[in-house]
């Protein structure tokens, strides 16, 4: 559970050794790029270097571009990529990324990759013909323009004018050119770190079994995934994880691994502590659906705690930033249920802090006007602290 690798970027700023883990392949890139010094100049260079041959390709090289997009991935992916990226995009986009795997220094490498990734998962949807990948599940857009205002596909919907229609309406860029910009932005904020800062270790691994030593660590700061995937970052962050040569059947199986989930057949549920059962039974009463959900999340929750609680030494702390969450009108109380699960483990839990979120700043987005009966707007108000706490003379 380290997504985008904040507590491990804090303690390499702050001289201590971080450990992240994490299932997600694209989480991983992000922390290790904010973790990894690396030279301006050298960067500038590269990315000079790449921009020029892959725009020489796509003028000079077409049509061997265009068979590499056929034999590149199999039949479902493929569909993929061509339900979501234009071909002129395509070329693009493979141009890039054959430039960028011709690079020998890993860390310049994912640096770069993490760079074509963003060009991707945007706000706007970069340069997919998604309308928005950062904040919830992707939709297509209705009515497709070329760079130059002509339009693609959608004309029939572009003449009916209806309101909405500016919202579902994209207008394609260059993916080289996206990368250019994505290129300077990264490298411009470059952290400066001194030789001394020791790298920390990020690496694939579960929460629910972590493989460290028992007792060895000082402090554990996280935020878990919401419960019933209220953020589904599969769904974006495979967009460009399937030019990295990543399957969509691949992904699919891997979102199932994540904490949150909806799948509930074959699942392990744990016996939980009496405040949480209560709460997973009231959901079940309104979906029995959803109390096995609920379920399913409390239950990774405990195996996460556990491991936390497990490798943890005696006397020091745990910190997890958890949002609050609905399911069909009711809150699931997952400050009380997450510290229930704590203390059944072994956790003192001393304090749960309470921090109001601004709507026009999460994840999730917050449309123009409050509306209460909203289930988005009703989902992650406000998060909570919790401090769980491994006392000094637990075994």
């Amino acid at each position: 559970m380290m997504g985008s690798g904040t507590t491990v970027l804090e303690a390499f700023l702050t001289g201590r050794k971080g450990i992240g883990f994490d299932i997600d392949p694209l989480a991983i890139m992000i922390s290790k790029v904010k973790t990894t010094p690396l030279k301006q100049e050298k960067l500038i260079r590269q990315y000079r270097e790449i921009l020029k041959n892959a725009k020489n390709q796509v003028n000079q090289e077409t049509k061997k571009l265009k068979q590499i997009l056929l034999a590149q991935w199999d039949l479902k992916t493929k569909q993929f990529i061509d339900y979501w990226f234009v071909q002129e995009i395509q070329l693009e986009l493979l141009a890039l990324v054959l430039q960028i795997s011709r690079i020998e220094d890993e860390d310049i490498k994912t640096f770069f990759e993490l760079a074509f990734s963003a060009i991707i998962v945007t706000k706007s949807g970069g340069v997919s013909l998604a309308l928005d990948l950062a904040h919830t599940r992707p939709h297509k857009a209705k009515v497709v323009l070329s760079r130059n205002g002509k339009i693609i596909f959608g004309e029939k919907l572009d003449k009916n004018k209806f309101p909405r229609l500016k919202f579902l309406t994209k207008k394609l860029r260059s993916p080289i050119e996206e990368f250019e910009k994505r290129c300077i932005q990264n490298i411009e904020g470059l952290v400066n770190t001194n030789s001394e800062s020791i790298r920390p270790e990020i690496k694939f691994g579960n929460a629910q079994n972590l493989p460290i030593e028992s007792k060895s660590v000082d402090l554990i700061v996280t935020s878990p995934p919401y419960a019933s995937n209220a953020i589904d970052y599969m769904r974006a962050h495979k967009f460009p994880l399937v030019w990295f040569g990543y399957h969509v059947d691949e992904l699919s199986r891997k979102r199932k691994e994540y904490i949150g989930g909806e799948i509930i057949a074959n699942i392990n549920y744990e016996k939980l502590p009496d405040f949480t059962s209560k709460v997973i039974t009231d959901i079940s009463r309104l979906d029995s659906k959803r109390g096995k959900i609920l379920h399913r999340y409390y239950s990774e929750m405990t195996r996460t705690l556990r491991e936390m609680y497990r490798v943890l030494k005696p006397g020091k702390a745990a910190i997890v930033v958890v949002g609050n969450s609905i399911m069909r009108g009711k809150d699931i109380k997952i400050q009380n249920c997450l510290a229930d699960i704590g203390q059944s483990v072994g956790f003192g839990v001393p304090k749960i802090g309470v921090r109001k979120l601004d709507r026009n700043k999460r994840m999730l987005p917050a449309g123009i006007e409050t509306n209460t009966n909203s289930q988005i707007q009703q989902r992650m108000y406000e998060e909570y602290v919790i401090g769980f706490y491994k006392p000094k003379n637990s075994r």
